[in-house]
């Protein structure tokens, strides 16, 4: 009988009870608990009591100072509208990113509901003020629309839009998940997932951290609704992951790679902030600044170049996702933390928990 080793998309399933799945988000950003896999071999420390059990705000003791902490400041865009067809049934239509062969801000590529009635051609009112027009087919089997209204996008969304909130939450979203599925610094628009570990932190935190002598470099990678896509394949190399755009000023590279320099240790909060560092580092180990897009997949046994240290939440079962924190923490490891959380009791996905990963 074959023995995991996550080398196969089935090495990574779990069962988790249905109400571990955190439908809202804690009271207080930083009160949520953490499970640290201290630094080590990856190979051991496999068994519970080799992790400790912190709540966030305790993140600050792990920070020495000349590390980095490395943020995604993507913001998430209220980018799903709900509406109905002219003949009153309702549709819904989900904006992915402005349509990159397209001069006009208005015209996006988007996922719509129904699929089969909405074709090109079809429109869906949202508002006495906003109306989406179907245009075109677009990759992936979505649509090229364009939003109606004499209102800017930003402004349309803002009164109509929802905060596109995961499946998996259960609930249609409220008025505090405009501030809570959001992180504390989050600045350019762009994103249809937030940056979820990111979440935790609250201005308190992030002061603390600094004034231990950490520096903070800024980068920005816009999720899209590719984070949630299950892996078809039982072989990850089958898996194609979709493109998303990053931005790494020069300010920020020169921060990380002063860092490492200096011999400080990299933290990325979050698997999008490791996915921008690892696209945009060079042969020499030096993070170069730039804009463009990635569909880097990171997954055992490949090793990370550039991050030492990684603040994440509890991903879903059999995802790219849990496969880059792996290619950290490795595999044995990562699965024994997820046991040890779920045995713990720890809440799970987006608006759950987290865990910190160290190397050294």
């Amino acid at each position: 009988m074959r023995t995991p080793d996550g080398s196969l998309v089935s090495d990574y399933e779990y069962h988790l009870p249905p109400d571990r799945i955190a439908r809202y988000p804690t009271e207080r950003r930083d009160g949520s608990r953490l499970l640290v896999l201290p630094a080590g071999d990856a190979s051991n420390g496999t068994d519970e009591g080799a992790f400790r059990h912190l709540h966030f705000r305790d993140v600050v003791d792990l920070f020495e100072p000349g590390d980095v902490l490395v943020v995604n400041e993507s913001k998430v865009l209220p980018a799903r509208l709900l509406g109905s067809k002219p003949t009153g049934a309702l549709a819904e239509v989900l904006l992915m990113r402005p349509a990159p062969d397209s001069a006009d801000s208005h015209v996006w590529e988007a996922l719509v509901r129904p699929g089969r009635k909405l074709k090109p051609g079809r429109t869906v009112e949202i508002a006495p003020e906003l109306r989406v027009d179907i245009l075109d087919a677009a990759p992936g089997g979505g649509r090229l629309v364009r939003l109606v209204t004499e209102l800017s996008v930003e402004e349309a969304l803002s009164r109509y839009g929802h905060m596109p909130l995961p499946p998996y939450i259960g609930r249609e979203d409220e008025p505090l998940d405009r501030e809570r599925y959001q992180t504390v610094y989050a600045r350019t628009a762009g994103s249809v997932a937030a940056p979820t570990a990111g979440l935790h932190f609250t201005d308190d935190v992030l002061a603390a951290i600094e004034a231990k002598g950490v520096m903070r470099a800024a980068v920005t990678l816009h999720v899209g609704i590719g984070t949630f896509r299950p892996i078809e394949s039982e072989d990850p190399s089958d898996h194609e992951m979709h493109h998303e755009s990053y931005e790494v000023s020069q300010e920020a590279a020169a921060t990380v790679n002063s860092a490492k320099a200096a011999g400080g240790r990299v933290w990325a909060v979050g698997t999008t902030a490791v996915r921008t560092l690892e696209s945009v580092v060079d042969d020499d180990g030096r993070i170069q600044p730039g804009a463009g897009s990635t569909a880097l997949f990171i997954r055992p046994p490949q090793t990370l170049r550039v991050v030492d240290c990684l603040l994440t939440n509890f991903h879903l079962p059999r995802s790219t996702l849990m496969m880059l924190v792996s290619a950290l923490a490795g595999y044995e490891r990562t699965l024994a933390a997820y046991n040890a959380a779920i045995s713990g009791g720890y809440r799970f996905y987006s608006y759950g928990d987290a865990m910190a990963v160290l190397t050294r």
